[in-house]
């Protein structure tokens, strides 16, 4: 490598002149890796003036798989979900899991509450009292100067909610006054941002106004929480054991219930397992909210809260077994929009939504949450039948025989020479050797 490693205005330059300093100076091969970064631009010259002002210093573009998953039946609704993610054996789950349960009822999503929070932080020398006191005083006056920010949205049905003062004795002189909201199908972080810069402005004016400089009073920043427990939907599937069947592995229905149950439950009490167990509830939620063009990382920070709210990190979903019916159900927040940000600027995101039937952001929420249940389901099913490693390295076959370069006839014969073995990278490749030795021999 060579050249200076360092630049100034570097967001000035051209995007090929990006590349081009990056390239010379990180890479040992500049003209491939230059022709190999410039080919994933898209030939749609206005399309990719939209990706591009999606973030900032923009040089190429990341190229995930856009898969579906058919055979959802969602509060009776037939769905074919699109899922964007990399890991193998993800999507085929998810669609395992919706086939399955689309002959016992399908699954039920119901939301819960639509509550999104934001908080004003500051500093106050006085008492909790006196900003309560200058809160429901100038509540009218509040609601009068913020109405031109609020107004849209009232008229959509949503709009500032409530709003409470909270202290924290272990840092004593700090407050902060948390306000909730209804964004209705905006994921909303815009408009409680502005609502609370706002706000702020508006209240340390009459808090100086009321008490004359007799108490000190600094703001310190206002932002929206991403965590949201009162945004929040519940996803659930539900049959008589003895429906459950038949089972691989030659579990009885009985058997299987009872051994997924306890699985579950260990997630519940270890979090160790919990971490592991969430995180495949997170593979299927988290492949549908990118689809759609929302915040996964907003979305997991959420959920992970959520998971942890009583102290310790526990699994998001339950099973219970109850008068002979197998229950199994997930409590999850899910912030999302279905307006505004990505949703309608990225075109595969509006696709996305197009083959849900455009949701509105709570039908968009019942079926997030369906999907994660149904990838949580998959996962415990096969940790207490087959193995989740059997299945799984089936799927990640095609992946190390990539990675082999493996010719159509090669690949052909190692499909069906690991039908019935365990997958490994080194097996693959003693197999693809082999064949390679042969054939030259």
């Amino acid at each position: 490598m060579k050249g200076d490693k360092t630049i100034s205005g570097f967001s000035k330059l051209s995007k090929r002149g990006k590349i081009k300093w990056i390239v010379e100076n990180f890479f040992k091969d500049p003209e491939n890796v230059m022709r190999e970064m410039t080919s994933y631009w898209l030939k749609n010259e206005e399309q990719q003036k939209v990706l591009d002002g999606f973030s900032e210093n923009t040089i190429s573009n990341f190229t995930m798989p856009f898969s579906v998953a058919p055979n959802f039946v969602i509060n009776g609704q037939p769905y074919c979900v699109p899922m964007v993610i990399e890991e193998s054996s993800v999507v085929a789950a998810a669609s395992s899991a919706a086939k399955y349960w689309m002959s016992r009822g399908g699954f039920t999503s119901t939301v819960l509450g639509v509550k999104k929070i934001g908080q004003f932080h500051f500093n106050f020398s006085g008492e909790k009292s006196r900003i309560e006191y200058v809160l429901e005083k100038h509540k009218a006056y509040f609601e009068k100067k913020l109405k031109p920010y609020t107004e849209n949205m009232e008229k959509r049905g949503g709009g500032i909610l409530g709003s409470e003062v909270r202290d924290f004795p272990e840092e004593p002189g700090y407050y902060q006054i948390q306000m909730t909201f209804d964004t209705c199908d905006s994921m909303g972080a815009n408009f409680i941002n502005t609502i609370l810069e706002e706000f702020s402005t508006l209240f340390e004016s009459k808090v100086k106004e009321e008490f004359s400089g007799l108490y000190y009073f600094e703001t310190i920043m206002c932002i929206l929480s991403n965590y949201t427990p009162e945004c929040v939907v519940r996803a659930s599937v539900s049959c008589p054991i003895a429906d459950l069947g038949p089972i691989k592995g030659g579990v009885t229905p009985r058997q299987f219930a009872e051994k997924f149950a306890q699985a579950v439950r260990i997630a519940e009490i270890d979090p160790y397992r919990a971490t592991t167990h969430n995180k495949g509830i997170y593979n299927g939620i988290d492949s549908v909210v990118l689809a759609t063009g929302n915040d996964f990382r907003a979305i997991e920070a959420a959920g992970h809260t959520y998971a942890s709210r009583d102290g310790q990190y526990r699994s998001l979903s339950h099973c219970l077994i109850e008068d002979d019916i197998f229950h199994f159900y997930m409590d999850v927040p899910l912030a999302l929009g279905t307006v505004g940000g990505l949703t309608k600027l990225h075109p595969m995101a509006k696709r996305s939504l197009e083959m849900l039937g455009n949701p509105n952001a709570q039908e968009l929420m019942q079926i997030i949450a369906a999907v994660g249940l149904a990838q949580n389901f998959a996962a415990v099913r096969s940790l207490v039948t087959t193995g989740i490693q059997k299945g799984h390295m089936k799927m990640h076959l095609s992946n190390v025989l990539n990675q082999l370069k493996a010719t159509e006839q090669e690949f052909k014969l190692a499909v069906e020479h690991f039908s019935n073995k365990i997958v490994s990278h080194r097996s693959v490749k003693e197999f693809i050797d082999t064949l390679r030795n042969t054939k030259k021999a």
